[in-house]
């Protein structure tokens, strides 16, 4: 089925999900009873920094409650035989704490922060708090690292470079519903064998050599991951 080295990986909501986090958003369009507009987005920050903060510092907080399940701990084993680079949708770290070393994140990550007057300066948080007057050497409030709706997506070139690089691309935990990281898939060569897993997973226009697995993240990789590993034992 597969004999080539570099193995790229699209992760969503649903790998993220059998942690025991809570998908954001759902089908009333609330993220956690929350409308997207006040949490994930500039202009719900400038209406209310406090509830945005509070926001995500609940969700940190629930990063201290939930482990990595068997679907992250797959992909750490993947990398004993094959290149991985994990593109992640998530903005957990349950991919880092796993063991994977590879893994980009298109949206952002829950445990830095970055200043509101300098985009480069990131910092990495040791807690869940991030508060009101936690500022960067310049004095600029800081901020959830996070890629809100509107904003641009700078990892995006990236991930669009790895994915037409890939010898086999796996598309796990997500419906492809969410720009731009729904077009990833398209990048991909037409020769490249490609997996899209997901329960709600629907076949994608004009791409080839793509197989469909409706099943979760657990269900669906860690067979797919250990019938690679074994090929290459």
């Amino acid at each position: 089925m597969f004999n080539k080295k570099r193995i790229v990986v699209l992760t969503g909501a649903g790998m993220s999900a059998e942690s025991g986090i809570a998908t954001f958003r759902g089908g009333n369009g609330l993220w956690e009873n929350h409308r997207v507009e006040d949490v994930a987005s500039p202009a719900g920050w400038l209406r209310s920094p406090e509830m945005v903060l509070k926001f995500y510092n609940e969700r940190r907080k629930e990063l201290f409650h939930v482990s990595p399940n068997e679907a992250h701990l797959a992909l750490k084993r993947l990398e004993e035989k094959y290149t991985v680079n994990i593109i992640t949708q998530n903005i957990d770290n349950l991919h880092e704490r796993a063991g994977s070393t590879n893994v980009l994140h298109l949206h952002g990550e829950l445990m830095k922060a970055r200043s509101t007057i300098n985009d480069d300066y990131i910092v990495e948080l040791d807690s869940w708090q991030l508060n009101l007057g936690d500022l960067c050497p310049e004095g600029g409030q800081l901020r959830p690292h996070i890629v809100w709706f509107g904003e641009d997506v700078p990892a995006m070139d990236e991930a669009v470079d790895l994915v037409a690089e890939a010898d086999l691309l796996i598309v796990v935990g997500t419906s492809l519903q969410v720009y731009p990281a729904a077009g990833l898939l398209y990048y991909a060569d037409d020769k490249t064998p490609k997996y899209l897993i997901d329960p709600q997973a629907e076949p994608a226009h004009n791409v080839s050599n793509l197989k469909i697995i409706k099943n979760t993240a657990v269900y669906g990789l860690v067979p797919l991951v250990n019938e690679l590993l074994q090929e290459n034992s």
